[in-house]
C-alpha cells in the first residue's frame, strides 16, 4: 500500500465519521422539534421530497425564497452537506430570520447556509447564480416573478420547485403560476402530490 493511498483511506474514514455524526445531530434535532413547525413552515414529508430531489440530482447550488424559521432550509442544507453544496436562503421577517439562524446552528448546518434578511423581491434579481436547485415558498402572487428572475441563472437540468400548489387559499395566484410553468418551453413540470400542500417540480430543459 502506498503512503498516498493510506492517507486517502484515513481521510475517507474520518469523513465517514463526520457525516454520520452530522446525520445523527440533524435527525435528533428534527425529532426533538417534530410537530413544532407552525410558522409558515413545510411538513416533514415536504422536507423529505426536497432532500431526495437534491441527492438524486447531486445539486450543489441552492436558493430558497422564504426561510420562515428554517425547517425547509434544514432539509435542503442537510442534503447539500452530502453533495458538497451550499444554500442561500432569504426571509424578510427579522424575528423569523433570527430564529432560523438559531435552528440552523442547533441542527449543525450553519456552515452550509447563507441566510439573508431582506426583501426577496429585490434580492433575488440581484443574485449572480448560477443555481441548480430553487425552492420558492414566499408570497404566492410573486411566484412568476421569482421564476422569471431565477430562470436565466438556473442551469440546464436544474430544478425550480414551488410550495402550496394545491392550496386553495392561494387559488388564483397558484393557478396563474401553474398555467405559466406547465406550458413554459424551457420547463418540464410535474406536481408531487405526496405533499398535502403540493410541490411543483420544474426541470429546466436545453433550448432546441
Amino acid at each position: 500500500m502506498t503512503v498516498l493511498l493510506f492517507i486517502n483511506i484515513i481521510y475517507s474514514c474520518a469523513a465517514d465519521k463526520t457525516d454520520l455524526a452530522l446525520d445523527e445531530k440533524v435527525k435528533t434535532f428534527l425529532d426533538e422539534h417534530s410537530g413544532r413547525w407552525h410558522d409558515m413552515n413545510i411538513s416533514s414529508i415536504d422536507g423529505q421530497i426536497l432532500y431526495d430531489l437534491i441527492l438524486k440530482n447531486n445539486y450543489t447550488r441552492a436558493l430558497e425564497i422564504g426561510t420562515s424559521t428554517g425547517h425547509s432550509g434544514i432539509w435542503i442544507a442537510w442534503a447539500l452537506s452530502k453533495t458538497g453544496g451550499r444554500l442561500i436562503t432569504i426571509d424578510i421577517d427579522k424575528e423569523r430570520h433570527e430564529q432560523a439562524l438559531k435552528n440552523f446552528k442547533e441542527a449543525g448546518l450553519s456552515e452550509y447556509i447563507d441566510a439573508r434578511l431582506g426583501d426577496a423581491h429585490k434580492i433575488v434579481p440581484e443574485l449572480e447564480g448560477p443555481f441548480d436547485f430553487v425552492f420558492s415558498d414566499a408570497d404566492k402572487y410573486w411566484y412568476i416573478n421569482y421564476l422569471k428572475a431565477v430562470l436565466p441563472k438556473l442551469v440546464v437540468g436544474g430544478c425550480f420547485t414551488a410550495h402550496n400548489v394545491n392550496d386553495l387559499s392561494y387559488s388564483r395566484d397558484i393557478r396563474n403560476f401553474y398555467e405559466y410553468i406547465k406550458d413554459h418551453p424551457e420547463l418540464d413540470t410535474s406536481i408531487d402530490k405526496r405533499s398535502r400542500a403540493g410541490i411543483s417540480i420544474s426541470y429546466k430543459k436545453a433550448k432546441k
